[in-house]
């Protein structure tokens, strides 16, 4: 049973850092993608070790594949509280709502303000570029000033900034 804790600890590992090295990739950080990837090796064969080797008993079996699946779940919840990465929003409203540009503004988001025609009058749409863990936070607040606001979020594969924008 012993055997079976350890596979479970290190299928855990396993996946959570599995699941952030794709996350890496994907954002293009090789450097600690490769670092990802070296620790994942080296944690995989290990725990594949143990299940495979002398008597195969089903806790040891069972063990590494429940590991697994709580792994995909611990690796998505660490991966959503680092935040990687930048998004964008697309608000889209009826109402310029000064106060809102103001509070975003003062919140330092950094806001472009369009104004065009839709089916029914003028319609402002704003872009907003900020880090991944602000998302919430600028959506919430959002909802506050203009609950009625069409909001479109999504994460931008490549972009140029001015360099004193700087997001953090």
């Amino acid at each position: 049973m012993e055997k079976a804790i350890i596979v479970l600890i290190l299928q855990l590992f396993y996946v959570t850092i599995l699941t952030l090295r794709t996350t890496f990739m994907v954002r293009n950080k090789c450097k600690v993608s490769a670092v990802c990837g070296f620790l994942e090796a080296g944690i995989y064969i290990s725990g594949l070790t143990l299940v495979l080797k002398g008597e195969r008993n089903i806790y040891s079996m069972i063990a590494y594949a429940v590991g697994f699946g709580i792994g995909i779940c611990v690796g998505g919840f660490v991966e959503q509280k680092i935040g990687i990465g930048n998004i964008a929003i697309t608000v889209n409203m009826r109402n310029k709502n000064e106060k809102l540009i103001n509070h975003l503004r003062e919140m330092d988001f950094h806001v472009t303000i369009f104004e065009g025609m839709g089916v029914d009058g003028k319609r402002y749409k704003f872009d907003i570029l900020t880090t991944r863990h602000k998302e919430e936070e600028l959506i919430e607040l959002i909802k506050f000033y203009e609950p009625n606001a069409f909001v479109i979020s999504f994460e931008p594969r490549k972009y140029k900034a001015r360099t004193s924008l700087k997001l953090k």
